[in-house]
């Protein structure tokens, strides 16, 4: 598929897609056009990069992190240093720390949803 298909089936824009693929994050291959071509999986591989910059992860560790969420999962670090095992270690806990805050927003929002709903006084007969 071309940067535009890919773009608009992950609500990406084309600059960001040009970005993942200088950051190592994506690859695309060249059509005898010059055209940028994408294979299928890559779809999903946006949505993963979307998801892990959202969580606040750096590009240079999603890079590192990306071979994990392949199937099947080839796991191979020749440069985990104490540093990055750290820092994985951080973002991980900072991740599950957001994760229960919006659990926790989520349940609250959806408890004052059910009082609304619950209490919706009977239209007046004038």
């Amino acid at each position: 598929m071309r940067i535009g298909e890919l773009s608009q089936r992950t609500d990406t824009s084309r600059r960001l897609l040009r970005y993942y693929e200088e950051q190592g994050l994506i690859v695309a291959a060249r059509a005898a056009n010059g055209y940028r071509e994408y294979d299928e999986r890559l779809v999903d591989r946006v949505l993963q990069i979307r998801g892990l910059l959202d969580a606040g992860l750096p590009t240079r560790i999603i890079r590192q992190i990306l071979p994990c969420l392949d199937t099947p999962r080839t796991i191979y670090f020749p440069d985990a240093t104490p540093e990055m095992i750290a820092t994985l270690t951080r973002e991980r806990d900072r991740m599950t720390d957001r994760i229960r805050c919006l659990a926790r927003n989520r349940d609250a929002i959806s408890a004052y949803l059910d009082a609304v709903l619950a209490y919706r006084p009977e239209a007046s007969g004038d």
